[in-house]
């Protein structure tokens, strides 16, 4: 089959339009911790929880056709009681270009992305809701980090403040499916097709019952929660942190 110059130009404007999928994205991507990675060791959705990672990181995870799948878990600061902070967790997954000018765009299905926000000392339960938030990335790095000699990834944010670095942990990604995981669609689109549109080993028939709970409103207090002993530390050592900044230059009689 032959092309004409122009037709091949004209291929080349539209795939520019709709935007790219960089091959040096891909793979899984964690912080230092790297225990925050994405996958099933993140996120369960055959009982839709979250799993609380032994330590607070983000990973993000792309393919080389398009999908991604993001992993946060962080500490809150309780600046009226240091000793008490919160802590959150958020699980999103759906499709991202890169756009011509450089940028990223992180679309997310809107149905299954996942919150977590705990804070011990408002009680005992956490609130856990649906969550989706469209990502905007100005720019990206892929580099060889001269310390670790692994490769990093440098994410900037809209406004161009960096995330935290972030190295390669797995190639190809570890992720779960990258088809919607809401079970009325993937039933219907298996019905349809007649096979699975399920990616890397995870069952798609999850039970149709499996996110009723949440249907019946946007927020719900469950009993699942973070483990607040572990965020107790991270308070402390916030804590303990904040005091040394403090009081370090007033020994040395510098002003603040």
């Amino acid at each position: 089959m032959k092309y004409s110059i122009a037709g091949l130009a004209g291929l080349a404007a539209f795939a520019t339009a709709q935007g790219t999928w960089p091959s040096d994205l891909v793979g899984t991507w964690s912080t230092k911790s790297n225990k925050t990675l994405t996958g099933p060791g993140f996120f369960d959705p055959l009982n839709d929880e979250l799993i609380e990672p032994s330590r607070t990181g983000i990973s993000y995870s792309f393919t080389d056709d398009g999908y991604y799948e993001s992993a946060y878990y962080r500490a809150i600061a309780n600046p009226t009681s240091p000793d008490c902070p919160g802590g959150i967790m958020q699980w999103q997954h759906g499709k991202f270009v890169k756009n011509a000018d450089g940028s990223l765009t992180l679309e997310p299905f809107k149905v299954d992305g996942r919150q977590l926000l705990s804070k011990p000392c408002d009680g005992k339960n956490a609130i856990y809701t649906r969550y989706n938030q469209t990502e905007t990335f100005q720019k990206y790095e892929v580099l060889t980090d001269p310390y670790h000699n692994i490769p990093r990834l440098n994410l900037y944010q809209f406004d161009g403040s960096p995330v935290n670095p972030m190295y390669l942990a797995f190639s190809p990604p570890q992720m779960l499916p990258t088809s919607t995981l809401n079970p009325m669609q993937a039933t219907a689109s298996a019905s349809a097709t007649g096979k699975s549109n399920s990616k890397r080993g995870l069952d798609p028939e999850v039970p149709l019952g499996w996110k009723v709970e949440l249907e019946k409103g946007s927020t719900q207090q469950v009993v699942q929660h973070i483990n607040a002993d572990r965020l107790w530390w991270l308070g402390l050592g916030m804590t303990g942190f904040g005091g040394l900044l403090y009081m370090g230059p007033r020994r040395l009689g510098i002003r603040l």
